[in-house]
């Protein structure tokens, strides 16, 4: 685990600024602290709907963070979330977060390159900015292939190499620097996944958007609110933020969400 996810404040902390600002423990309210993607609670809503997560489904969160996306599904959803993320930080607080809100999702620290979970065992695979610190997605894709039951689907919203390939701005909110970052170009990921187990469904360029969310005069407010992003990622938060938006203008990054069927495994 890179030092990268270890810089959250304490558990205790952010526990006591949630109650200092509020008691209500709703998505809408945690979303600036536990949405820890781009685009916030409007994007998981916005994945939510093109994954069409039905009442009773049982879906993976993989590479779940604190929970934010995992707490929507099954909330707003009424779906069944087994979460898993490599951070037993981020689990800790996720397992809390859900506790206070009353909101049932179950939180492991696990591999995404080697889950804990039985051949078929899920009807959906989520993942939200959680491939790019992954270098062999190869075996990410084919992992999550081998959790999901014949004609489930894989959900994703991810950050990926721009059209305009080149050396990025760093520290970013994945990764401190390029060891620490694998990015796929959106061309090649369309010939991956197939070669996976999938077949695509629906496919949408979220750069623009993306963009948009990062010129907000919200995302690098001259204070920090009491709750954000910054209580995860440290100091650094302003310069990651500022650093994403470079790099998308510059056609270095692009954005994108995907729904893919699993298809029938052979051999």
């Amino acid at each position: 685990m890179s030092e990268h996810y270890r810089r959250a404040e304490s558990l205790a902390s952010i526990l006591a600024r949630i109650d200092a600002v509020s008691g209500d423990l709703s998505p809408d309210s945690l979303a600036p602290l536990d949405q820890f993607h781009s685009g916030g609670l409007a994007a998981t809503r916005e994945l939510a709907r093109l994954a069409a997560i039905k009442p009773g489904e049982l879906v993976l969160d993989a590479g779940c963070g604190v929970g934010g996306p995992a707490r929507l599904l099954a909330a707003e959803q009424g779906a069944r979330v087994r979460a898993v993320d490599l951070s037993a930080d981020y689990i800790a607080i996720a397992r809390a977060l859900s506790k206070k809100s009353g909101i049932a999702v179950e939180f492991e620290v696990g591999d995404l390159l080697q889950l804990p979970f039985g051949d078929g065992s899920f009807d959906a695979a989520w993942t939200q900015h959680a491939s790019m610190n992954i270098a062999d997605k190869t075996r990410l894709y084919r992992e999550l292939r081998r959790v999901l039951r014949p004609g489930g689907r894989l959900v994703f919203h991810d950050v990926l190499a721009g059209a305009n390939p080149g050396p990025l701005q760093f520290p970013l909110l994945w990764a401190d620097g390029p060891q620490e970052s694998h990015l796929i170009a959106a061309k090649d990921l369309r010939v991956l996944l197939p070669r996976c187990g999938f077949r695509e469904t629906h496919w949408h360029d979220r750069t623009a958007a993306t963009i948009a969310f990062f010129e907000r005069p919200a995302a690098t407010p001259a204070t920090p609110p009491p709750l954000g992003i910054h209580l995860l990622l440290g100091p650094d938060f302003p310069k990651m933020a500022a650093n994403m938006r470079q790099n998308l203008a510059a056609g270095r990054l692009s954005v994108a969400m995907g729904v893919y069927a699993a298809a029938p495994m052979h051999g």
